[in-house]
C-alpha cells in the first residue's frame, strides 16, 4: 500500500465548488440552464486542446469565448456583451458541495497539508473557501496560471510537488473527475476519487488509490488503508 502522503492535493471546480447553480445564471439571461454542462464541458475541452498543443490558456478567457458560442443563436432577454459576463460571474459565488467542509476539516485535524491545483484562478479558491469558512485550512492555494500547463499534463502536478517541497508520490490529489485522477497517477501522485452521482468510472483510465462518496470520507479512508 501508498506510504501516508504528507501534502493533500485538492481539485476545485465541481470536487468541491458546487456548480449547479450556474444553471441558473443561464436561465436568467434567458437560455436553457442544461446549457450550463454543456458549456463547462466544452470549455475543458477547449483548454486540454490548447494543452496539448503547448499552450498554457487563461481558463476565464477561454470560458468567455466558449461560452459566446454556446450562446449564439439563443433569444436572450440581454446582449451576449452583458450575458457574457454575468454567467461568468457566477464562479465566484457558488458554494461549496455539504460533504466539504467537514471532509477538509478532518484531514486538517489528522496533521496532512492542505493545498490546492486548479485549471481555475486563485480567486475562485479564495471566495469559496472564505464563504465555508475553510479558507484557514489550507496553506496554499495553487493553479496551473503559475504551472506550464494545464492539468492533466504531468508538468502541472510536477509544479504542486515542487511548489510544496515534497516528492509527488508524498502527495494524494482528490478530484470527481477521473481524467485528473488518471493523469496525477501517471505524475506518481496518489489518487482519491470522489464517486458522486453513481457515476462509473472509466476502466481505460488508471485505477485510483481511494474511492470514496464524498470529500468527508477521506479522511477515515486514509486510516483504514
Amino acid at each position: 500500500m501508498p506510504n501516508r502522503p504528507e501534502v493533500i492535493v485538492f481539485d476545485v471546480n465541481e470536487t468541491l465548488s458546487n456548480m449547479g447553480p450556474m444553471g441558473q445564471r443561464f436561465a436568467d439571461v434567458g437560455a436553457p440552464a442544461g446549457l450550463a454542462k454543456l458549456w463547462f464541458a466544452a470549455l475543458l475541452r477547449d483548454g486540454f486542446a490548447l494543452t496539448a498543443a503547448g499552450d498554457n490558456p487563461s481558463f476565464a478567457e477561454v470560458g468567455a469565448e466558449v461560452l459566446r458560442g454556446v450562446l449564439r443563436g439563443i433569444n436572450l432577454d440581454r446582449g451576449l456583451d452583458e450575458a457574457v459576463p454575468y454567467i461568468m460571474s457566477g464562479m465566484l459565488e457558488l458554494g461549496v458541495h455539504a460533504d466539504v467542509v467537514g471532509g477538509v476539516r478532518a484531514l486538517r485535524d489528522d496533521g496532512y497539508r492542505l493545498v490546492t491545483l486548479t485549471n481555475g484562478a486563485t480567486a475562485v479558491a479564495e471566495r469559496l473557501f472564505e464563504g465555508a469558512g475553510i479558507r484557514d485550512c489550507f496553506e496554499a492555494l495553487l493553479t496551473v496560471e503559475d504551472a506550464p500547463a494545464w492539468k492533466p499534463a504531468a508538468s502541472a502536478y510536477r509544479y504542486a510537488a515542487d511548489a510544496c517541497g515534497v516528492p509527488a508520490e508524498e502527495m494524494l490529489l482528490i478530484a470527481v473527475h477521473p481524467w485528473d485522477i488518471h493523469g496525477a497517477a501517471r505524475a506518481g501522485l496518489q489518487t482519491a476519487w470522489v464517486e458522486r452521482g453513481g457515476a462509473a468510472y472509466p476502466s481505460y483510465f488508471s485505477v485510483p488509490d481511494l474511492t470514496v462518496a464524498g470529500i468527508d470520507g477521506v479522511a477515515a479512508a486514509l486510516r483504514e488503508r
